[in-house]
């Protein structure tokens, strides 16, 4: 009955730590998976769970020692009571991780192993004893110390990967050991020496992230040939065993030296960029680099240069309009000859009008250029204008210039230009290109670099601006969590920023050809410096060197666009600067 136990017990152990390891412990993708999110797309050292980089001979060592009890299995062990070949020993060793997966540890273990014997030997002691069936048999004890070396194999890192230096995944692991030693019987008349096989199955429990420490449950055998018991059957005889065995279990500790982690990937000299003949060269130990990409979408005619942060003291932030700006940003200074213009239906060309400041767009009323699926332009009906006065307190106006009446913001050097149609004075319709919800179709149309990660000009303003209000509504929470990490714990080598503009154009005067290309040339230069300044004055960025900051001037920004409409969604994407930010983080 206790020898049925003692083997459930050892059964039932290992079920159980099988069942604790699968409960604990979860595999977590490097890849965050949703519909909205964005992915590298660039192959970083850490991706791998697998990929480690070998550390020097002195790394990775450890110490353990155990204690626990065994059974032993010999020729006769049968013969008498299960419960009486049941004894203690004890075990320390030294041993080396080469990988998370492989390693070798070098033990000494001492016991004793208590049999029976038909025949006297070395290690029978005591009286003639007989079996319930007649048997006559002696008591035997087996004093020995054996000195052996395993090879380790971490199952739990083989299969799932190494999870990294300072982590909470893994902290139940089990590892397999096979090896071979040499056994020396002491105690005896005659000294005595001989071969041992060792195979052990380790449970360790890991108490803190960096496994400093762990708790080890062991069960285990040792195999050693069959006259360790100094039994040598005879012809014939059916008891005859393959091995004599010790089996049991133990429990103990292992203690970690330091270097106790592997590295991902080796440190070593980070790319360099050149940028004004500056150096930068970051100091991350064993950084992943990476390329992220956004693109900043601008109205007809509107690059924002002639708005703050360029001009010191205008009243309106060129990207805060573009990220929460509504309808011009202007309204009307008298408030009371709005109302009588209404009253008799008369045109409100000749009222004064005055810039309303910009806020942070996360704190502002309106949506935004190409953040939402809402248009920037509002209507000049009566009821609309009221109605937007109760509920913020002025009347908005749109930008009057001769018989140019715009219902969006644009430059003063290009207030005066006339467009082909009515129409396209009026933004009526939005495709969510500066929110992270038209990702796809800038992707699908802009054709991005295949080695960046790229977000939407909503994300990167929620990250460094702020996430909230409308902002929040046009952001992805998670890219935004990301950008953040990268400007908070990474470090920013270079800034790159291109501008474009299309190809249209209505002057018709002498050179038309030169003039309008030069228009819109310059329209897609100030376009990216308006991005780049906003980027170079933000103080999340403060630490980043203002060299590190460039705007690509393009031999030709120019996009051919056939259609005399200016709010298609061609005309859309061509008129946008596309931003490259080069950054290094440790993972």
């Amino acid at each position: 009955m206790i020898k049925k136990i003692f083997i459930c017990a050892v059964v039932l152990l290992y079920s159980s730590v099988c069942s604790l390891r699968a409960q604990e412990y979860k595999v977590i993708s490097d890849t965050v998976e949703c519909e909205t999110c964005t992915s590298f797309s660039q192959p970083q050292p850490t991706d791998d769970r697998y990929r480690v980089v070998t550390n020097r001979f002195w790394s990775n060592w450890f110490v353990l020692g155990n204690v626990g009890m065994h059974a032993f299995y010999g020729d006769y062990s049968s013969v008498g009571k299960f419960e009486e070949t049941i004894s203690p020993d004890f075990n320390i060793g030294v041993g080396k991780w080469f990988t998370p997966g492989i390693g070798a540890k070098l033990q000494f273990s001492m016991g004793d192993s208590k049999s029976f014997s038909k025949e006297q030997t070395h290690y029978t002691y005591g009286d003639l004893l007989y079996s319930d069936n007649g048997t006559p048999y002696w008591k035997a004890k087996i004093k020995w110390w054996d000195l052996n070396i395993n090879a380790m194999f971490n199952l739990s890192r083989l299969f799932c990967g190494y999870e990294g230096k300072i982590s909470d995944e893994l902290m139940n692991q089990f590892i397999l050991s096979l090896g071979i030693g040499g056994v020396h019987h002491y105690d005896i008349k005659a000294q005595r020496n001989e071969w041992s096989g060792h195979a052990e199955l380790q449970y360790s429990r890991f108490f803190d992230k960096e496994k400093k420490f762990s708790l080890d449950l062991k069960a285990k055998a040792l195999l050693y040939q069959t006259n360790f018991d100094n039994i040598v059957l005879k012809d014939g005889d059916k008891n005859t065993n393959w091995w004599d065995t010790n089996v049991g279990f133990s429990v103990g500790f292992t203690y970690y030296i330091k270097k106790r982690h592997w590295d991902r990937c080796l440190p070593g000299r980070a790319p360099v960029y050149n940028i004004n003949q500056t150096i930068i060269m970051p100091d991350n130990k064993c950084p992943e680099y990476g390329t992220m990409e956004f693109y900043v979408f601008f109205p007809n005619n509107y690059s924002g240069r002639d708005d703050a942060p360029t001009v010191p003291g205008a009243t309106v932030n060129a990207i805060d309009y573009l990220a929460s700006g509504l309808y011009t940003q202007t309204k009307f200074e008298n408030e009371g000859e709005v109302e009588k213009q209404m009253e008799a239906n008369k045109s409100f060309a000749k009222l004064r009008t005055k810039d309303i400041p910009t806020t942070d767009a996360n704190l502002a009323l309106g949506c935004g250029y190409e953040m939402s699926d809402a248009s920037i332009s509002l209507s000049m009906n009566a009821d609309s204008m009221a109605a937007f006065k109760e509920k913020n307190g002025y009347y908005y106006a749109p930008i009057y210039s001769g018989n140019n009446v715009w219902h969006y913001r644009v430059d003063r050097a290009t207030v005066n230009q006339r467009l082909i149609k009515e129409e396209n004075f009026m933004e009526k319709k939005s495709f969510s290109l500066n929110g992270h919800k038209g990702l796809e179709i800038v992707k699908s149309n802009m054709k991005p670099s295949s080695d960046a990660e790229v977000v939407s000009f909503a994300d990167v303003y929620g990250a460094i601006e702020g996430n909230e209000g409308n902002v929040a509504l046009a952001s992805d929470e998670a890219t935004v969590k990301k950008i953040s990490d990268i400007i908070e714990n990474g470090n920013i080598i270079y800034v790159v920023a291109e501008g474009y503009a299309t190809s249209q154009d209505n002057f018709i005067g002498e050179n038309a050809e030169n003039v309008g290309l030069e228009r819109n040339k310059t329209l897609a230069f100030n376009r990216a410096f308006t991005v780049i300044n906003w980027l170079m004055g933000n103080k999340n960025l403060k630490n980043v060197p203002s060299n590190a900051f460039s705007v690509n001037a393009l031999v030709n920004p120019i996009k051919l666009v056939e259609d005399e409409m200016v709010h298609g969604l061609t005309p859309k994407l061509s008129r946008s600067v596309k931003v490259r930010i080069h950054y290094s983080i440790n993972k």
